[in-house]
This record gives C-alpha cells, structure tokens and sequence, in this order.
C-alpha cells in the first residue's frame, strides 16, 4: 500500500505522520528543536535544527517500520509568522525570529499610532509583536546588516521544502501572517514590504495548499530516505492544517487547541476581522476562522517538566490527578512569554498565586493545567462578544492526549468536545498530501473519509460550577497583576 507523509513543524518540534492511502494510521515519529531566548522576550531558532529535526524524525520512523520507499507523496506545515532570510544562496543569514518574540514592543506602538487603520483594513489584524512586519522593522532598527544580506525571504515549511526539492515558493494563508500581505488583493503590498525594509522580489511567489510545489531531489533523498523525485506537496500554515486535519470544515465549527501555544479558532463563511484576534483563510477554499490565541498552553507543560525534573508528562498528570478542582485555591497564570489574545500584553508574566505551605507538588502541576485552560477560556471571551455561531466543538494538540487536561478543558469550557483522532496538523498535511495527487477529489473528502472521533468528553456540573467561580478570580489576579507588570 502506497502511503502518504505529512510533516509538521510546530513552534517546539518536528513531527512526521504516514498514512495509508484510505486514512489508515501507519505511523509517526517526531523530535523536539531548541528555541534560544538570548534575551529576555526573545525567542529565535536556527533553520539547520529544522533540517536535522527531519531526517532523524524519519530515521526514526524507519526504524519503527515504516517503508519510506512506498511514500507516494508528502506534504509541510509550520508555524507561521517566522520569516527566513536568507542569501542569493538560499543560505540563512541570521536565526529565525519566532512568532513567540515580544522584541519589537516600540515598532508596534508606531505602527498602531501611524498605521494602524490602513494595516487592519488592508491585513484584516493589528500590529503586535506576533507579525512579521514589526520584527523585520526591529531589524531594520538593530541589525540592518541582516537585511542588507538578505535576498530571499521564506517561512518555516517553505525554507525545508527548499531543501527538499530546489524550489522556492509558499502559499496565501501562510503570506496572512505576515502583516504586510494584502487580503483584498491576495497579494504582496509593496507599500508595507517596504516598510518591513524588505525588497518585493525577495518574497517568493504563491501556490495552492495542494499544488506539488517540486519533488525530491537526488541529495535529499540521500539525506532523508524519501525516494527521489517525490512529489512535495505545498501545505500551509500550522494552525490552518490543523483544524482542517481534526475535521473542523464547517461554519461554526470550533477548535480549542491545546499544542505548544493554544488556541481558540471559529470556523465561519466569510472573513471576521476583529482588533483583537487573528484572521486567516481556510484550506477549505472561500471559508475563514478567526483565531483567539494564547502564547503559552502546552508549553508550560514543557517548561514544568524541564525546570522541575519531571521524566515524562504522565508523571505530571499523576501528581496533578492528585488535587481537587481548584488546585486548593492555587492559581497560574500563563503568561510564561508574555499574552496575545485577549490582552495584547508583551509586559504579562507567568505567576503561581495562592501557594501556601500546604501546596504540594500535585496543586503545583494541577494549577498550571487549569491555568492553561482559564486562559483559552480567556481567549474564548472574545468570539463571544462578536457572537460567531458555534455547533461543534473540537479539542487537539498534544495536550489533548491527557485525560485529566481534556476533562478541565470540558469542565471549564462547560461544553462537551470531541477529541479526533489523529487529529493534528501532521495528519492534515498527509491528507492535504492525498489530495495533491488526485487520491481523494479535494480537502473536504480526504476529511470525510479519514477523520474519525476518538472520544466525546462531557463536563461535569458540579466542576463546571465551580470552574466559572474560579474563572472569575483568575481574570480578578490577572487584572491586578497586569499593572505592576507594567510598571
């Protein structure tokens, strides 16, 4: 059976899934990356440890059994805001500034202040430090010799997939995350390139989700084990093949992500463009979702697990299985890099509140999962306000995988949710994969043919009661926390 590869680069790591051709789960692997906080908001990565991070995600998925040989085609997805600058050699001449970088506070203050209405008219968003306009406009500030060298601009996936097939090229939702991309036009706008101190001929043209952007050449399959002259399909931005992999494809399908960063992401027919959330284009061709997003949910799992010594994530939800709801009364807040949604604070930071001497190690790792979700939840106020209609809802990403974590969403949430499986991004871009080639007839076959829910999750009353009580003290700290920050 031929199978089908789809590669993920989300902000903490590479992961690779095979499918079969009818959706049937084969395999996958994944390895984390290193991401540099040099500085304090900083947070930069190196191109080369995406490249790597791929061919020993593959090793590894040989070695689990996988025939690479009978991949019939792949496709990419990765985190997007990220731009790659690189030279006339398509060579990298500085780190990557990651969407997760809070560096560029003061280029965003002018920008609001001076070209705030023609950027949210023409980009459908506000400037923050999340966008890549701001960040390319710090280096034009800080290290215009960076610019100076630079004579291609690429963006995680599309860099990779360079180095698989020799060929440049990236897709419209992707260029969305740049700020300097016009919606109305699906294009360039070459006032706002200009501005990001960036030349139009560095910026590479457009291709669809599903066009074969190249095959794989003899030196990267050398490296890879992918069979030579593969087709390499283009695929999109992280966020947009997720929810498209876990089956949100229609109006008023919801996504609660719970990945390295989380989000809260409506599917609606037309675009919503709102100042305080994120508006993309959908794989699903004439759709939209707004996005609702907190720079910090599975990643405090990480940085727990890292910082305090913990082996693994089950032995975080073992201790955290061990508290009530509630945490007995302590509380996170999650802003280990600052907040996006619904505060718009690159000052925020993450704080444990009421730690007592009876606090143990279980309220420590109950509290920032609950934290977590109270700040999804937080995210979620916003699309309430501009009542976009909700009919299913979904929750993925890798913390999805915990029970315990899925349950506090629920409860906190007060909603049931379906969990699909495998339902991430790697999964959408196998499918995204399938549908290049003509073996399903567009994107929304491929979902209905492959997706499948792996379990319903019902709040409980008395949690979800108590949940809203305790979601009301969370906002009250976060409220009287945000002006010392600011101080």
């Amino acid at each position: 059976m031929k199978l089908l590869l789809g590669i993920d680069y989300g902000t903490g790591g590479c992961k690779v899934t095979a499918l079969g051709e009818d959706g049937t789960f084969v395999g996958e692997a994944s390895v984390e990356y290193a991401t540099y906080h040099d500085h304090s908001g900083w947070s930069e990565q190196e191109p080369q440890d995406w490249w790597r991070s791929l061919c020993t995600a593959l090793r590894k998925l040989a070695d689990r059994g996988v025939d690479l040989s009978q991949v019939a085609a792949c496709a990419l997805d990765g985190s997007t805001h990220n731009a790659v600058l690189t030279d006339a050699d398509y060579k990298p001449v500085r780190r990557t500034i990651m969407w997760t970088d809070q560096r560029a506070t003061a280029e965003c203050e002018m920008l609001r202040s001076g070209w705030g209405e023609r950027i949210f008219a023409t980009c459908y968003q506000m400037p923050a430090p999340t966008w890549t306009l701001p960040q390319m406009m710090w280096l034009k500030a800080h290290e215009p010799d960076a610019l100076a060298k630079t004579r291609h601009v690429l963006f995680v996936k599309d860099y990779v997939r360079y180095l698989l097939t020799g060929e440049a090229a990236t897709d419209r939702i992707e260029a969305q995350g740049t700020l300097f991309f016009d919606m109305g036009k699906g294009d360039w706008d070459s006032e706002l390139v200009e501005l990001a101190g960036l030349r139009m001929e560095s910026l590479p043209c457009f291709i669809a989700p599903t066009d074969i952007a190249g095959r794989v050449t003899a030196a990267a399959s050398e490296a890879t084990g992918l069979p030579a002259g593969l087709p390499v399909v283009c695929g999109s931005s992280d966020s947009a093949v997720e929810d498209y992999g876990a089956g949100a494809v229609e109006p008023g399908d919801l996504i609660i992500k719970l990945a390295t960063a989380g989000n809260v992401n409506a599917m609606t027919a037309e675009a919503h463009p709102h100042p305080k959330t994120l508006t993309y284009s959908h794989i699903v061709p004439g759709m939209w979702y707004s996005v609702s997003a907190t720079n910090a949910a599975a990643l405090c799992m990480r940085w727990l697990r890292d910082t305090w010594g913990f082996k693994d994530y089950s032995q975080i939800d073992a201790e955290a299985s061990k508290s009530p709801v509630g945490s007995n009364g302590m509380v996170f807040h999650p802003y280990l890099q600052g907040e996006r949604c619904p505060y718009w604070d690159a000052n925020l930071r993450a704080s444990f509140t009421g730690v007592s001497i009876a606090s143990t190690r279980g309220d420590f790792c109950r509290a920032l999962m609950e934290g977590v979700a109270f700040s999804l939840r937080d995210c979620y106020r916003t699309l309430e306000e501009m009542e976009l209609p909700v009919k299913r809802i979904f929750l993925i990403g890798g913390g999805a995988r915990s029970r315990l974590w899925s349950e506090i969403v629920a409860n906190i949430f007060n909603c049931t949710v379906a969990v699909p499986t495998p339902g991430d991004a790697s999964f959408g871009a196998c499918l995204l994969a399938g549908t290049g080639i003509g073996i399903f007839g567009d994107v929304k076959e491929a979902v209905a043919k492959c997706i499948h829910i792996n379990r319903m999750i019902s709040p409980d009353a008395h949690a979800a009661t108590e949940y809203d009580r305790l979601f009301a003290r969370y906002r009250r700290f976060h409220d009287a926390l945000a002006p010392v920050y600011a101080s």
